[in-house]
């Protein structure tokens, strides 16, 4: 007041805080002991007030002031104090002792807030310089996506790199490359448990099967048409992978092409041919030969046998495999098959789709392109939302960052500023990541919905700090000179807020940068680069157009449409900024209710218990296997699945245990041959491997070679003299033995893809044994899901099982499963991992820049408590723990610690000792700007709640309950945990209008002494009273 008033009398420059209550403080000692000097005569007084007309007005330079008194630095302070304190008199303003670490808190706000008031200085001085340069650079940066690194290989993404498994691959892959891709089809009867054996539904499955073998296909344009131009055609018979004994009998004089295709099904007992199924009178006879009980198991659903002959009656479901030699090559991280691609579409997906015209059968299928195709296809159309999602937070920016929803004083260019500055600095922080070489995979598209909630935040926090700064004061009475000013407070006021924000989420994410899932260590180092981006767009970018903006409005030109003047109306006159709905909502009517006695215990009582309930899921909250989930629930991949599951539950996930060396192999023949004594009854407890009973479980070319031996010797198959154990007698006669056996028409040719030579066939590398696991699934809350905990029990138990077979070396296991059972086995290590060292990397970022040890472990704290109980919503919504999840629940780290951070710095830059009073201002102050941040990324975000895919779906989950923890902890927990332990404020904090400090009483309040009516000291008094 004294300040204020004396500007209005003296028209002099704007005194900065920390002088006006030094000059103060000397002017209410002299009011109360006045000295001889200042009682002048009449005749001096007159001569003083014609010096003050006639000599030249001191000029006082300015310096910006903030609402925390930050312009001048501590040191710049100290002169001052001891002054103060030399000449302090008992009813002066007393001095807080300041501790070591608050001197040090003192400094830190004192430097982090000149930065930003030098920054803000030229943001506002050259706005449009500052916009080019901003845009230049990010333009610059975004270049580099031209080198983006995309991977989709699942194997590249999410399992750890340098692990056992990888190691077993590559090994495995050395002998025996990828060699089919897998089509299936289950056909059942039309009725619900009806029998499909009959003629008609076996006609109907002959029928289909040669639409298959005899339908064509095309090479396919990049864009995945047709290509009418080639004249290249391929048919099954072209690509399917090379076997023999695919029929029942083969005339070799005039074979059949399909007979030396792999093909697994009962249809190979007709020889895939209409019209001799048509011919046979004895179905069940014939099928009856197809082989052993266990055999017909393996490709047929429900099978029912005669329990006194043990023959087939029944069955309620056909298998049909088809497999096709594989052709694939990595492409800009993509596995492709372009060939095998086409036909996979244009023949066997067409054909199965359209089964109305097979009306006895009801048909379920599979292709090696369908998880592509419809996991791809629905992330692409749902892509859709993420527009929707900026376009909400545009409209929700454009109603809350002005005075108004539309006239004078709204803010919609704004509102596109916000969104400008997030779109910049994705694409430049895309680019220089790409830049570093790091990888982009498909969870990476919900990058953008992260920073749209940081970018957000950081716009309602610059924006409000900037309104506040104009509070009383009208836009016409404001030049640019003092546009200038007002836009460097208002960044020296918000710029620490944001760093604090920007720097704990910048190291939160780097820190699981570390990971050893490439996919989650890439995501969140593009986090960390965007995130940096965002901060100084924000800083500069959108303090620049704010500014703009403010001459826009000062001008009365039209929001959005600047070339148009407006006409003012008299309603709309400006009388400077007031305090909003939301700011007087949190002053008088949320701060008092959560700060009472009675509210601050149900705050702390309601806390404690989601803390405990959050414990609860964080403990039980399972680690699965969630692939099925990816697939759309309409999809025809689920129907599959759950037909597989019903008729053939113990067809599982294929095993190979390869052993090595020829010579070894030869010497351990006798053991090899009967190797399935040592993996029998193992199915229902850990290593959980079928039976193996039939050629679908167990296929071994040992023991084959020895039972064919056994029976027709080696007249056929080279003549080798065979020993008294029954296999021949020297190792290069085995090898010779071998060759012909697995030969395309040999009668081992099953077994063909399953021995690897030396390039002149004259010695054996490996063989590999070919055993499978039962299926192992479960149900998790009325959804099927691959039971992750006993695929890793079944991968380790396998592992120690081929070790003990010490007679056997060397030898390893392999199933392409393990690269992930390997993911599955660490992400819940990993998770907790990261997100115990994310958090105590934020407190320490915390600890950093509000530079005190209280309010830092307070923050912290808060967040820990919201992520745990975002854990235990997750088990309490069925959301396991899986390679999505956990690089949300990463972002969560993030994203609450903005909502506690922003408070919590604020409270520090409070002034008093009244610690309700201070966090009722910082509610006042910020409590809005984190509420409306909350709420338009919950909006955003809500906007793909509507969506089928399950990572976007998954992603509105966690950051809806992210952003109503976050919000509920920041806005109520907080500061609650700050009235009762907040420690005392900056040096530089500012003093709220309503909170009384010795030596800053009102005018009013202060009694004039008595003493000559000619005294300088009150003749001002006088003034100022009057």
């Amino acid at each position: 007041i004294y300040s204020k008033e004396l500007r209005k009398m003296a028209n002099e420059t704007p005194i900065h805080p920390a002088d006006s209550n030094a000059d103060f403080n000397e002017f209410l000692n002299v009011l109360n002991d006045p000295s001889p000097d200042d009682v002048l005569p009449p005749e001096a007084e007159k001569e003083t007030e014609e010096e003050a007309k006639t000599s030249p007005e001191e000029e006082v330079p300015e310096v910006l002031p903030t609402d925390r008194a930050i312009a001048l630095s501590p040191q710049e302070q100290e002169p001052k104090q001891q002054q103060q304190n030399e000449t302090e008199q008992p009813n002066a303003a007393p001095e807080m002792e300041r501790s070591g670490c608050e001197a040090v808190g003192d400094k830190v706000e004192g430097s982090i807030s000149n930065f930003f008031l030098k920054l803000g200085h030229f943001c506002s001085f050259r706005p449009k310089t500052t916009i080019g340069i901003a845009l230049v650079i990010s333009i610059i940066c975004a270049g580099g996506m031209a080198k983006l690194n995309t991977e989709n290989r699942p194997e590249k993404l999410w399992v750890p790199q340098n692990t056992q498994a990888e190691v077993e691959q590559d090994n495995y892959l050395s002998f025996f490359p990828p060699s089919s891709r897998f089509e299936q089809v289950i056909a059942t009867a039309k009725e619900a448990g009806g029998d499909v054996l009959t003629k008609d539904s076996l006609i109907d499955a002959m029928k289909m099967h040669e639409s298959i073998e005899t339908g064509i296909s095309k090479p396919t344009l990049e864009d995945g048409s047709e290509d009418t131009s080639s004249d290249e055609t391929y048919t099954l018979t072209d690509l399917c992978t090379p076997a023999g004994g695919s029929c029942a009998t083969t005339d070799y004089t005039n074979p059949d092409p399909i007979c030396f295709c792999l093909v697994v099904s009962v249809l190979k007992m007709w020889n895939y041919d209409l019209a001799t199924l048509e011919a046979d009178t004895n179905i069940l006879g014939t099928l009856n030969n197809y082989g052993s009980r266990e055999d017909l198991e393996g490709v047929l659903g429900a099978a029912q046998f005669d329990p006194t002959s043990g023959e087939l009656v029944s069955a309620e479901a056909i298998s049909i495999s088809y497999f096709l030699e594989d052709r694939s090559s990595v492409e800009g991280g993509n596995t492709v098959d372009p060939v095998n691609e086409a036909w996979e579409e244009q023949v066997f997906l067409k054909t199965v789709k359209d089964g109305d015209q097979f009306p006895y059968l009801d048909l379920s299928f599979l292709s090696t392109r369908s998880f592509g195709d419809e996991f791809g296809g629905e992330i692409t159309g749902d892509l859709v939302f993420v527009n929707i999602s900026y376009l909400v937070a545009f409209i929700f920016l454009g109603a809350t960052l002005g005075s108004k929803f539309c006239g004078r004083g709204s803010r919609w260019a704004m509102s596109l500023s916000a969104l400008v500055l997030i779109i910049l600095a994705t694409v430049a922080g895309f680019g220089v990541a790409s830049l570093c070489g790091l990888l982009y995979g498909p969870v990476h598209s919900v990058l953008p919905f992260v920073l749209l909630g940081i970018g957000v935040d950081d716009a309602f926090v610059i924006a409000n700090a900037f309104d506040r700064e104009r509070e009383g004061v009208p836009r016409e009475s404001e030049d640019d000179e003092k546009l200038v000013k007002r836009g460097s407070r208002s960044l020296a006021r918000a710029g620490a807020s944001i760093t604090v924000t920007s720097l704990t989420d910048l190291v939160a994410f780097a820190i699981s940068s570390t990971s050893a899932l490439p996919a989650l260590a890439s995501f969140c180092a593009f986090a960390s680069i965007n995130i940096f981006f965002l901060w100084a767009l924000a800083a500069t970018f959108f303090t620049a157009t704010l500014v703009i903006d403010e001459k826009r409005q000062r001008a009365n030109r039209r929001d959005m449409l600047c070339c148009i003047t407006r006409k003012t109306s008299p309603d709309e006159e400006d009388t400077g900024a007031k305090e909003g709905r939301l700011p007087i909502f949190f002053r008088n009517y949320h701060a008092p209710t959560i700060l009472s006695k009675q509210g601050k215990v149900v705050t702390l009582l309601t806390f404690l218990g989601l803390f405990i309930f959050g414990i609860y899921g964080l403990v039980n909250l399972p680690v699965e296997d969630s692939a099925r989930n990816f697939i759309p629930q309409d999809s025809y991949i689920n129907t599959y699945s759950a037909t597989a599951d019903e008729y053939f539950p113990s067809s599982g996930t294929s095993l190979y245990i390869t052993f090595e060396n020829g010579e070894s192999i030869y010497s351990n023949r006798v053991s090899l041959a009967e190797l399935d004594t040592r993996v029998k009854g193992l199915s229902e407890e850990p290593p959980y491997i079928a039976e193996p009973t039939s050629d679908s479980t167990y296929q071994n070319v040992m023991t084959g070679l020895k039972q064919y031996l056994s029976d027709s010797g080696t007249a056929n198959i080279g003549g080798a003299t065979l020993g008294e154990d029954g296999w021949p007698t020297s190792y290069e006669d085995f090898v010779s033995t071998i060759v012909k056996y697995t030969d395309a028409r040999g009668p081992g040719s099953t077994y063909r893809g399953d021995v690897a030579y030396d390039s002149t066939k004259t010695n054996i590398q490996a063989y590999r044994v070919k055993l499978e696991y039962v299926r192992l699934t479960k149900e998790f809350r009325g959804e099927v899901l691959d039971d992750a905990s006993r695929q890793i029990e079944a991968m380790d138990a396998t592992r120690e099982m081929v070790e003990s077979w010490e007679d056997l070396q060397p030898s390893f296991p392999y199933s392409a499963q393990f690269i992930a059972i390997e993911g599955f086995k660490i992400i819940g290590s990993e998770l907790y991992r990261n997100v115990g060292l994310a958090i105590a990397c934020v407190g320490v970022i915390v600890l950093i820049t509000v530079a005190n040890a209280i309010t830092a472990f307070l923050i912290t704290a808060n967040v820990a408590f919201c992520i745990v109980e975002i854990l235990g919503f997750m088990f309490a919504l069925g959301i396991v723990i899986d390679s999505v999840s956990v690089i949300n629940v990463v972002l969560a780290v993030g994203l609450s610690v903005d909502y506690s951070a922003h408070i919590g710095h604020c409270f520090m830059v409070k002034g008093g000792t009244n610690n309700d009073a201070r966090v009722t201002e910082t509610l006042a102050d910020m409590g809005s700007s984190v509420f409306n941040g909350a709420l338009s990324t919950f909006l955003a975000v809500a906007v793909l709640l509507l969506s089928k895919s399950y990572v976007f779906k998954t992603l509105a989950i966690q950051f809806a309950l992210t952003v109503i923890l976050g919000v509920v902890h920041g806005l109520i927990l907080l500061p609650v945990l700050l009235s009762l332990f907040g420690p005392k404020p900056f040096a530089s904090a500012e003093l709220p209008p309503d909170m009384k400090n010795p030596g800053t009483e009102s005018i009013e309040s202060i009694e004039i002494p008595k003493t000559n009516k000619n005294s300088v000291t009150t003749q001002h008094m006088q003034s100022l009273q009057d």
